[in-house]
């Protein structure tokens, strides 16, 4: 299996919270589904932290998801629920 280089690295994550396919993705840069399938769930479906960046900060993504939901009078658990569901919901494509 050919290995990912940081390029196609970054296309598939931009293409992956565009909202493409794994099938999608997989036929614009002529590789298997397959392998972008794996390259997904070995992150989690979520893109990588850049090194140095600590696990603890919210994502500018994260911190508008809380905004929308407070602005629609949810609680914090309920929003947080939801961003879970979101997550799995991502991966499991």
């Amino acid at each position: 299996m050919r290995v990912f280089s940081e390029a196609e690295r970054a296309e598939v994550w931009d293409l992956f919270e565009q909202g493409v396919s794994e099938r999608q993705i997989a036929v614009r840069m002529g590789r298997n589904k397959g392998s972008i399938r794996q390259f997904l769930l070995d992150n989690a479906g979520r893109r990588p932290r850049p090194p140095g960046t600590s696990k603890l900060r919210l994502t500018l993504s994260e911190r508008e998801e809380i905004s929308r939901g407070l602005a629609a009078g949810k609680s914090l658990r309920a929003i947080a629920a939801g961003m879970g569901e979101l997550r799995r919901r991502c991966v499991v494509k």
